[in-house]
């Protein structure tokens, strides 16, 4: 039985990050849940984009602009795991992102609508710590997890909604997420 060290085992966890790190590329489902991630943030980053131009955030702003900050630093991480597997990541160039008439009217319509993308992303996310393959991905993915918990907990004043929800948050099967990302997209 071979002892690893602790510094191996935080040399092999920072692989996961660097890009062009040497490793096995995920299996099939693995890279469809990568996908479908990457594109759950575009909308997340295009969304925040939108919201926060609108200048109707008031004092939410700060919690917008940190959300926004972590949904990049989410998409850098999902797409660098793409391209370690040979494949290309989806970009904002890629996707026309559509919103409810009204999703931008009001403080209050803006956080409803932000409060349900950011539950759709805890469910998608949920959803594949548990299905992934490849254990490498399964710490990041349940990070992004618990950002994505973290910003519905914000959101869910803004929205008339309880800060801490529920004990166990729904996940979301990849087809369901798949559909509901499709009513964005134009």
């Amino acid at each position: 039985m071979q002892t690893l060290s602790r510094r191996s085992l935080v040399a092999a966890g920072a692989a996961l990050l660097v890009p062009g790190a040497a490793h096995a590329a995920p299996p099939d489902g693995d890279l469809a849940y990568l996908r479908l991630l990457v594109g759950a943030e575009l909308l997340a980053i295009d969304f925040h984009e939108r919201a926060l131009r609108t200048k109707r955030l008031g004092p939410a702003t700060a919690t917008f602009r940190r959300s926004l900050a972590d949904e990049r630093a989410h998409y850098a991480a999902l797409a660098r795991q793409l391209q370690n597997a040979g494949q290309l990541p989806a970009t904002a160039a890629d996707v026309d992102f559509v919103y409810p008439r009204g999703s931008f009217g009001s403080r209050s319509a803006i956080a409803r609508l932000a409060w349900r993308d950011e539950t759709l992303l805890l469910g998608t996310y949920l959803d594949a710590v548990a299905a992934v393959q490849t254990v490498e991905l399964r710490l990041p993915v349940g990070q992004i997890a618990a950002s994505e918990a973290q910003h519905v907990s914000a959101l869910a004043p803004l929205s008339g909604k309880q800060s801490i929800g529920r004990a166990f948050p729904a996940a979301l099967t990849i087809s369901a997420a798949s559909a509901a990302l499709d009513a964005f997209e134009s």
